[in-house]
């Protein structure tokens, strides 16, 4: 549908958050993904635009199934969206696929749920393929210690434990959907599924898994620190390079929920929360 302003299309990206100083534009010369996004989409559209993303990434975060939306005057198809914009972007960061869609959609507002993946490379030996992709524990992790620990957090509570002092949201209530945690080789990986997160909670969720892993702590403790609601006993922040934001569901429109569910990755263990 369009409006006075234009076409309101949806675009999914992947970027490896690395080189970024995270989602959101700041001041002049600090390189964020949004900044180099809406500098690439403006110019296919020949004019300046917006884009608004289903949920931010901090420093180092990286991005399977992100999804924004913008809107433009300009008449292009979505191939010249998909193919002028990654034209223009930098190695990484790129459009996965591009779709027009109702004026009534919001990339972050019309979202049911967001899934987040959390990788730790657990082996002896540091990783130099995967230094900046998956946070090396040298420690053996006992993957179904993890899991059966993370079951605690499935369901609405108040996740002020598991979040950053700094978070701004008003509320610390989120209902956690499913969370997962399973190894494939090497590689010990964490799925979670919610309506919504807090600042650092999944990153304060796995550092606290990590450490169950790694038999520090009793597999009841995760429960624990839920219950406490104090963030001075919730351990470790794991690191952002272990951190990907993997999908988005919007069952309300059903072509661009089936685009934004969670991809199965050749370099990444797949999808390990049943439904995604």
């Amino acid at each position: 549908m369009t409006t006075d302003k234009g076409q309101m299309w949806v675009a999914g990206l992947e970027y490896d958050g690395s080189g970024f100083r995270g989602w959101q534009a700041q001041q002049p010369g600090v390189r964020t993904v949004q900044e180099v996004l809406t500098a690439a989409l403006s110019r296919v559209a020949d004019h300046p635009l917006e884009a608004v993303c289903a949920g931010r990434t901090d420093a180092g975060v990286h991005a399977l199934g992100q999804v924004v939306h913008f809107q433009s005057p300009a008449p292009r198809p979505p191939r010249a969206w998909l193919l002028g914009c990654n034209s223009a972007l930098p190695d990484d960061v790129n459009l996965r696929w591009v779709e027009p869609v109702d004026d009534d959609f919001h990339a972050r507002y019309s979202a049911h749920s967001r899934s987040y993946r959390y990788v730790f490379w657990n082996r002896p030996a540091r990783t130099a393929l995967g230094r900046q992709r998956a946070c090396w524990v040298y420690h053996p992790l006992d993957a179904a210690a993890m899991h059966r620990a993370a079951q605690a957090l499935i369901g609405e509570h108040d996740f002020s434990a598991y979040r950053a002092v700094a978070c701004q949201s008003p509320t610390p209530m989120r209902f956690v959907e499913a969370i997962s945690v399973q190894r494939e080789g090497d590689l010990v990986v964490m799925d979670i599924r919610a309506n919504a997160f807090l600042h650092h909670m999944v990153r304060n969720i796995a550092g606290v898994l990590m450490a169950v892993g790694k038999g520090d702590a009793e597999e009841s403790w995760p429960a624990d620190v839920l219950v406490g609601r104090d963030r001075t006993r919730g351990g470790v922040t794991a690191p952002a390079e272990g951190l990907y934001f993997h999908g988005v569901r919007y069952p309300d429109f059903p072509a661009i929920d089936r685009l934004s569910k969670p991809s199965h990755e050749p370099m990444l263990p797949g999808p390990a929360i049943p439904g995604q």
